[in-house]
């Protein structure tokens, strides 16, 4: 029976040494206090480092038994590998770019080194807890390169990756030096997640720009199999915040913690007193500077709420010994002096400020007491806060004001929300939290509580592993159709038994490969020589069918002895005859067509228009992948108005849009040819959407052959243009 393997860079425990002994603690965290109920409910395992350096093997063995008791395995990291690895390339390189914080990230070759060995040591863990069949999730940044490493070693297994921060913009992401590496890594998997389409639109941008893949409907094509990308907001334990949120606000005064009396000292302590809470990693991707002094502003513009209204806010220590950190921590410091210093009184302070955690039960004090929650990061993947906050609000009487440069922020559409920027916007948002009445509040957490109960994390995780199954069952089913040795076998002797043989084959992608320039794409020996020997076989009809233009067509195999099909079969040359024209038709058209793909070409730097007899084609392979996408739908528009009532129609093929003649294309050539030339064996071979029309029209029969991962008619598929060639070898 398959299992689930969850690998993440910290396990949801810490393991401790006390006294010369280890024991186990639950971890903080997003991902580790998300996934864990999941994890537990599951058959899983999760791999991941314990926390702790292990210094003998003894000490391994110990900390491998403890932790072994709640599903979990670990990964053994010295002090050289996490300095390198975690400090190093995760969070000196991959994070702040990642967040956009260019000026903070570091290249470093050690770094990378060590973040490539300890992908190694993850991938080896995982396959050495791993059958085929069984199902692995691996997360987040510290781990882009797992996926890979295991698709190269153990091919049959699930894998699915889900990005728990920002994928940033192509023009970011392609700064990294390593950003091939990085793509390649997480295209290992079957299934990639992010928590918003923005993310994920980013790395299909960088995927295609950067390592040129197809992709189609959300779907990566890769040589010999499909990735697919889809989005998973990712929830929180809901019913966890608001069982506990019920029992402290069931709680009578004189039982309540130490913390939560003085909250309601406060709150209690005059008719208007409001807190406004912040909860925050110390991190530059937070913030905080700019939350402070927004809220000085608003202290500025509305003086009427002075020592009326306090922010309370909680900074969480990391990575202390960073200078980066180090100088935040030095600039948060004297912004909550100078703000205290400036409008504090000796009753009031307006920022209450606490450097620490805080245990659970202590939190959800904090999210039921406070009126607001200012969750302002300058960019973050999700953030699980401003969630938490709202389930937490039993009573619905709450605002929350949270950042747009957040995930969360495409989910909770109720929010008030800020550019975090913008410090005059974030002051108003404020005083607008304030002055909202009852009504608006309830109604506002009410409905945004409704959305993320029903998509908590356990929705979130089993969805994902739904649609990770979903994705590996399409993948064998497309699998199936892949020619295997065996298919291979039947087609040959279907080939060799009969007859009277025909063999289609298109040109551009099925036996070259795609050059920028359409016109460098001409035959080399290899493909001549296999061409003639095919073409010489006893009693078979080699048919070259493709779009292009007649004349490079003639000059390229007008001397050999294959028959010629060319222009999707407005041309025609049957051996031992010259090229014969399918219809004559006016080319008036084009008159009207040129100027349109001329403007285009302008506009599209890297295009080009080919002329054909039946056809004006523009290509755009040379131009930028995104803006040739985009400029081919504007075209296909324009021309769609320009050829209302006109015998022309619209071919979309891999990088060109053709308009040409109707009634014109490789399926009406086919069978015209196959009329007058009887075949007991017929076989196809084409890469793009105008190969869909010969698969379709030849006889049910015939032996119809993809190139290519795409979505198609054909019965079977070959990844490249090299296995056509191996193929057509293996056939002599």
């Amino acid at each position: 029976m398959s299992r689930l393997i969850i690998a993440s860079n910290r396990l949801p425990l810490k393991v401790e040494k006390h006294n010369n002994k280890y024991s186990a603690t639950a971890s903080a965290g997003g991902l580790a206090t998300g996934l864990k109920s999941y994890h537990k409910n599951n058959d899983s395992v999760w791999i991941g480092w314990p926390g702790i350096i292990a210094n003998s093997d003894t000490d391994k063995e110990e900390i491998t038994e403890i932790i072994k008791k709640e599903q979990c395995l670990p990964v053994f990291l010295t002090e050289a590998l996490i300095d390198g690895f975690y400090d190093g390339f995760s969070n000196a390189t991959l994070w702040p770019l990642f967040h956009y914080f260019v000026e903070y990230t570091r290249f470093n070759d050690q770094y990378w080194e060590a973040y490539y060995k300890v992908n190694q040591m993850f991938a080896e863990a995982i396959l050495e807890n791993a059958k085929d069949g069984d199902t692995v999730w691996v997360h987040d940044y510290q781990l882009l390169l797992v996926p890979n490493m295991l698709r190269e070693k153990c091919p049959n297994l699930k894998i699915g990756f889900f990005l728990h921060i920002p994928f940033p913009s192509y023009e970011v992401f392609r700064i990294l030096p390593w950003r091939e590496e990085l793509l390649t890594g997480i295209l290992g998997a079957d299934l990639i997640g992010f928590h918003t389409y923005d993310y994920a639109r980013h790395f299909n941008s960088s995927v295609k720009r950067l390592l040129g893949h197809e992709i189609e409907f959300s779907n990566v094509n890769l040589d010999n199999r499909q990735v697919h990308i889809d989005v998973f907001p990712m929830g929180i334990d809901y019913e966890k915040f608001e069982s506990c949120a019920l029992a402290v606000q069931s709680k009578p005064i004189q039982e309540r913690s130490k913390q939560h009396q003085d909250i309601d000292r406060f709150l209690l302590g005059g008719p208007d007193r409001h807190l406004i809470l912040s909860i925050d990693r110390l991190d530059y991707s937070k913030g905080i500077p700019e939350r402070l002094k927004a809220f000085k502003c608003f202290l500025q513009k509305y003086p009427e709420y002075i020592e009326k209204v306090s922010l309370l806010m909680l900074t969480v220590p990391s990575r202390t010994d960073v200078e980066e950190y180090q100088n935040l921590k030095t600039e948060v410091d004297v912004l909550v002096g100078g703000i205290n210093g400036e409008f504090g009184t000796l009753n009031w302070n307006p920022v209450i400020y606490f450097y620490r955690s805080l245990p659970f039960e202590n939190l959800i004090e904090l999210y039921s007491s406070a009126d607001i929650a200012l969750l302002t990061p300058l960019r973050d993947g999700m953030n699980l806060v401003a969630k938490e906050y709202i389930a937490s609000k039993v009573n619905q009487k709450g605002v929350l004001i949270l950042s747009e440069m957040t995930g969360a922020s495409k989910e909770l559409g109720e929010a008030i929300s800020v550019n975090p920027n913008n410090i005059n916007y974030t002051a108003d948002a404020i005083y607008r939290a304030l002055t909202l009445s009852d009504e608006e509040r309830i109604r506002a957490v009410k409905t945004m509580q409704k959305r993320i109960k029903r998509y908590d994390v356990h929705k979130w995780a089993s969805e994902f592993i739904k649609s990770l199954n979903k994705t590996t069952k399409k993948q064998e089913e497309h699998k199936a159709r892949k020619i295997s040795p065996k298919i291979k076998e039947l087609i040959i002797f279907d080939y060799k038994k009969e007859k009277q043989k025909t063999i289609f084959l298109d040109y551009d992608g099925t036996l070259q490969r795609f050059f920028n320039n359409p016109q460098d794409a001409k035959p080399d020996e290899e493909l001549y020589k296999l061409l003639d020997k095919l073409a010489a076989k006893e009693n078979t009809n080699l048919v070259l069918i493709s779009g292009r233009d007649k004349d490079t067509f003639d000059k390229w195999f007008g001397n050999r002895k294959y028959n010629l099909i060319a222009e999707h079969g407005a041309w025609k040359r049957e051996l031992g005859s010259d090229w014969i024209e399918r219809k004559a038709v006016h080319d008036e058209w084009k008159d009207n067509i040129l100027p349109v793909l001329e403007s285009y070409v302008d506009r599209t730097p890297g295009s080009l228009i080919e002329n054909k007899t039946y056809s004006l084609v523009w290509h755009y392979r040379k131009s930028d992948i995104e803006l040739g996408a985009l400029r081919a739908l504007e075209l296909v528009t324009d021309i769609s108005n320009l050829i209302i009532n006109q015998d022309l129609e619209i071919l979309e093929g891999s990088k060109v849009i053709e308009i040409k003649v109707a009634g014109i294309n490789k399926g009406i050539a086919a069978s015209e040819y196959l009329m007058n030339h009887k075949s007991d064996f017929v076989m196809a071979m084409g890469d793009d959407w105008t190969d869909e029309f010969l698969f379709k029209e030849l006889p049910a029969k015939a032996h119809t052959i993809k190139v290519g991962t795409g979505n198609s008619v054909a019965k079977y598929y070959v990844n490249t243009y090299r296995d056509v060639r191996n193929f057509l070898s293996d056939i002599l």
